[in-house]
């Protein structure tokens, strides 16, 4: 008679242990936090054109292949924001969350060279009052963003109807940049996981 063994349980990575409890009442995040990390990750896309290659490669090199299983698992979970066209009616975890932030600040860090460049691009043309077209790499970016956000949101719901415009998600996609910024800095992290809960915390 063959004896079976137990299943393996997965051992949980400790590098999650790097973002506290929120403090939110259940296991699952809330809406805002699922739509926010999303349209970062989207950000990210929008600057690399590799990025799915890249974000795998990341979940590799912090041990979190537990967590985030593959690339189907990793879409799955990004399809949790209520605006996609294809929306999964399913939670997002906490430690699903947490594991995506890190896999975002990771990648932030890889790509800070291009994140600054862009941010100080902008910068240099608000002050000498000049359009967003005028620095290529930016305008670049910012067209990429767009053609990502209309291929995968619904433009039937209200708050993707918000930004309907060229004008309205060019603010959005730099809103976004600068989020990325923080998340290259000390305790990226941190902050950005922060920022998914205000307001959600009582």
């Amino acid at each position: 008679m063959t004896v079976k063994s137990p299943p393996e349980k997965s051992v949980r990575p400790p590098i999650l242990d790097k973002l506290p409890d929120p403090g939110v009442q259940s296991n699952e995040c809330p809406r805002r936090a699922k739509t926010q990390l999303d349209f970062i990750m989207l950000a990210i896309e929008a600057l690399e054109l590799n990025a799915s290659q890249a974000m795998l490669a990341a979940i590799n090199e912090l041990g979190l292949q537990d967590v985030l299983r593959n690339r189907v698992h990793v879409w799955r979970l990004r399809s949790t924001n209520p605006l996609r066209k294809f929306n999964q009616r399913q939670p997002l975890t906490l430690e699903e969350a947490k594991a995506l932030v890190l896999v975002v600040c990771h990648l932030c860090r890889k790509l800070t060279g291009l994140i600054r460049q862009l941010f100080l691009g902008y910068q240099q043309l608000q002050d000498q009052e000049l359009s967003l077209e005028h620095h290529f790499r930016l305008a670049k970016y910012l067209k990429r963003f767009r053609a990502h956000f209309r291929a995968r949101m619904n433009p039937k719901r209200a708050m993707v109807l918000t930004y309907s415009t060229d004008e309205k998600l060019d603010e959005l996609a730099l809103a976004l940049l600068t989020q990325l910024l923080v998340c290259t800095g000390t305790r990226g992290e941190e902050r950005l996981w922060a920022s998914l809960f205000d307001g959600e915390v009582s």
